[in-house]
């Protein structure tokens, strides 16, 4: 049973959703953009009954506090700062991180601060590798280089209802088998009042990860994580271009380049939770009794 929880992290209430016996491998699964903890609702039962599962929204996301960008430091590392108290919080000692878009500098971050706690690593459209970065980055990246309101205006439609569909939609095999309720859910966050200016800070503070980047390939050469690389290779956000240089910093990988999009969970999720079962089951020791 998936359990709903909220934990007081700095005056922010930050929702959780929590399934499975903590006698069992942790899984902490970090959401990408624009979505929550909501991306993983069916993968966390599908796989519970092995591993302990926790997912997190982070503020400004789902149903966890959203401060005004004007009084909240909307920014990768802030972000970091948020989910390393908030792990602090409810006593995760050890746990494989699941990474997807917005979730891979978020845990890469604490990866590197805290290599020992890192048992694996489950990699869905998650970027590390500067191949990784093409042309939807474009734009942003004339936003990294001079923050105006021009070059603001062309982002904007980023948070449009018409954008978070196309997230869900394209690069799948079937759109018959994405449900409406997954855009539909996301924008109603979106277009909470000052929510887009929360977005653009954080497409701004993106700008700060690419000069992380061999930081954190020096913590898979010298960690070597297991990995499991599940990623959906239509995906024109986080092409698979960025999925194959993990091969040359980890010796353990599993690699799988899946036919569908950007949220591979939505057509490949009983996929997903088999390799995950699998290969954590092959990886890990059992946590004593």
């Amino acid at each position: 049973m998936t359990t709903f929880r909220t934990v007081s992290i700095d005056g922010l209430d930050i929702f959780y959703r929590e399934a499975g016996s903590r006698s069992n491998p942790t899984i902490l699964l970090l959401h990408g953009f624009p979505t929550s903890s909501h991306m993983f609702r069916n993968l966390i039962p599908a796989i519970a009954d092995k591993f302990h599962l926790v997912a997190p929204d982070y503020p400004g996301y789902g149903n966890s506090s959203m401060p005004s960008a004007d009084t909240f430091d909307y920014t990768f590392d802030h972000l970091a700062e948020i989910m390393e108290k908030f792990i602090a919080a409810i006593d995760l000692k050890k746990y494989s991180l699941y990474v997807m878009d917005y979730g891979a500098p978020i845990g890469y971050r604490l990866a590197a601060k805290y290599p020992e706690r890192v048992q694996a690593l489950i990699v869905q459209n998650g970027n590390a590798y500067e191949e990784g970065l093409r042309e939807f980055w474009e734009p942003i990246k004339a936003y990294w280089q001079e923050r105006s309101p021009e070059n603001a205006d062309k982002l904007k439609y980023l948070v449009t209802l018409e954008a978070t569909k196309w997230q869900y939609t394209n690069g799948v095999r079937n759109l018959e088998t994405i449900s409406p309720d997954t855009w539909n859910m996301d924008q109603h966050f979106l277009d909470r009042p000052g929510n887009d200016e929360i977005q653009l800070a954080l497409l701004y503070s993106y700008g700060t990860n690419p000069p992380l980047y061999p930081q954190w390939q020096e913590y898979f050469r010298k960690y070597q994580p297991p990995a499991l690389i599940v990623w959906g290779k239509n995906d024109y956000i986080f092409p698979a271009d960025g999925a194959y240089p993990y091969q040359r910093d980890l010796n353990d990988v599993e690699f799988h380049l899946l036919d569908t999009g950007h949220f591979a969970l939505e057509e490949e999720g009983e996929t997903i939770a088999n390799h995950i079962r699998q290969f954590l089951t092959s990886r890990l020791q059992p946590v004593p009794a």
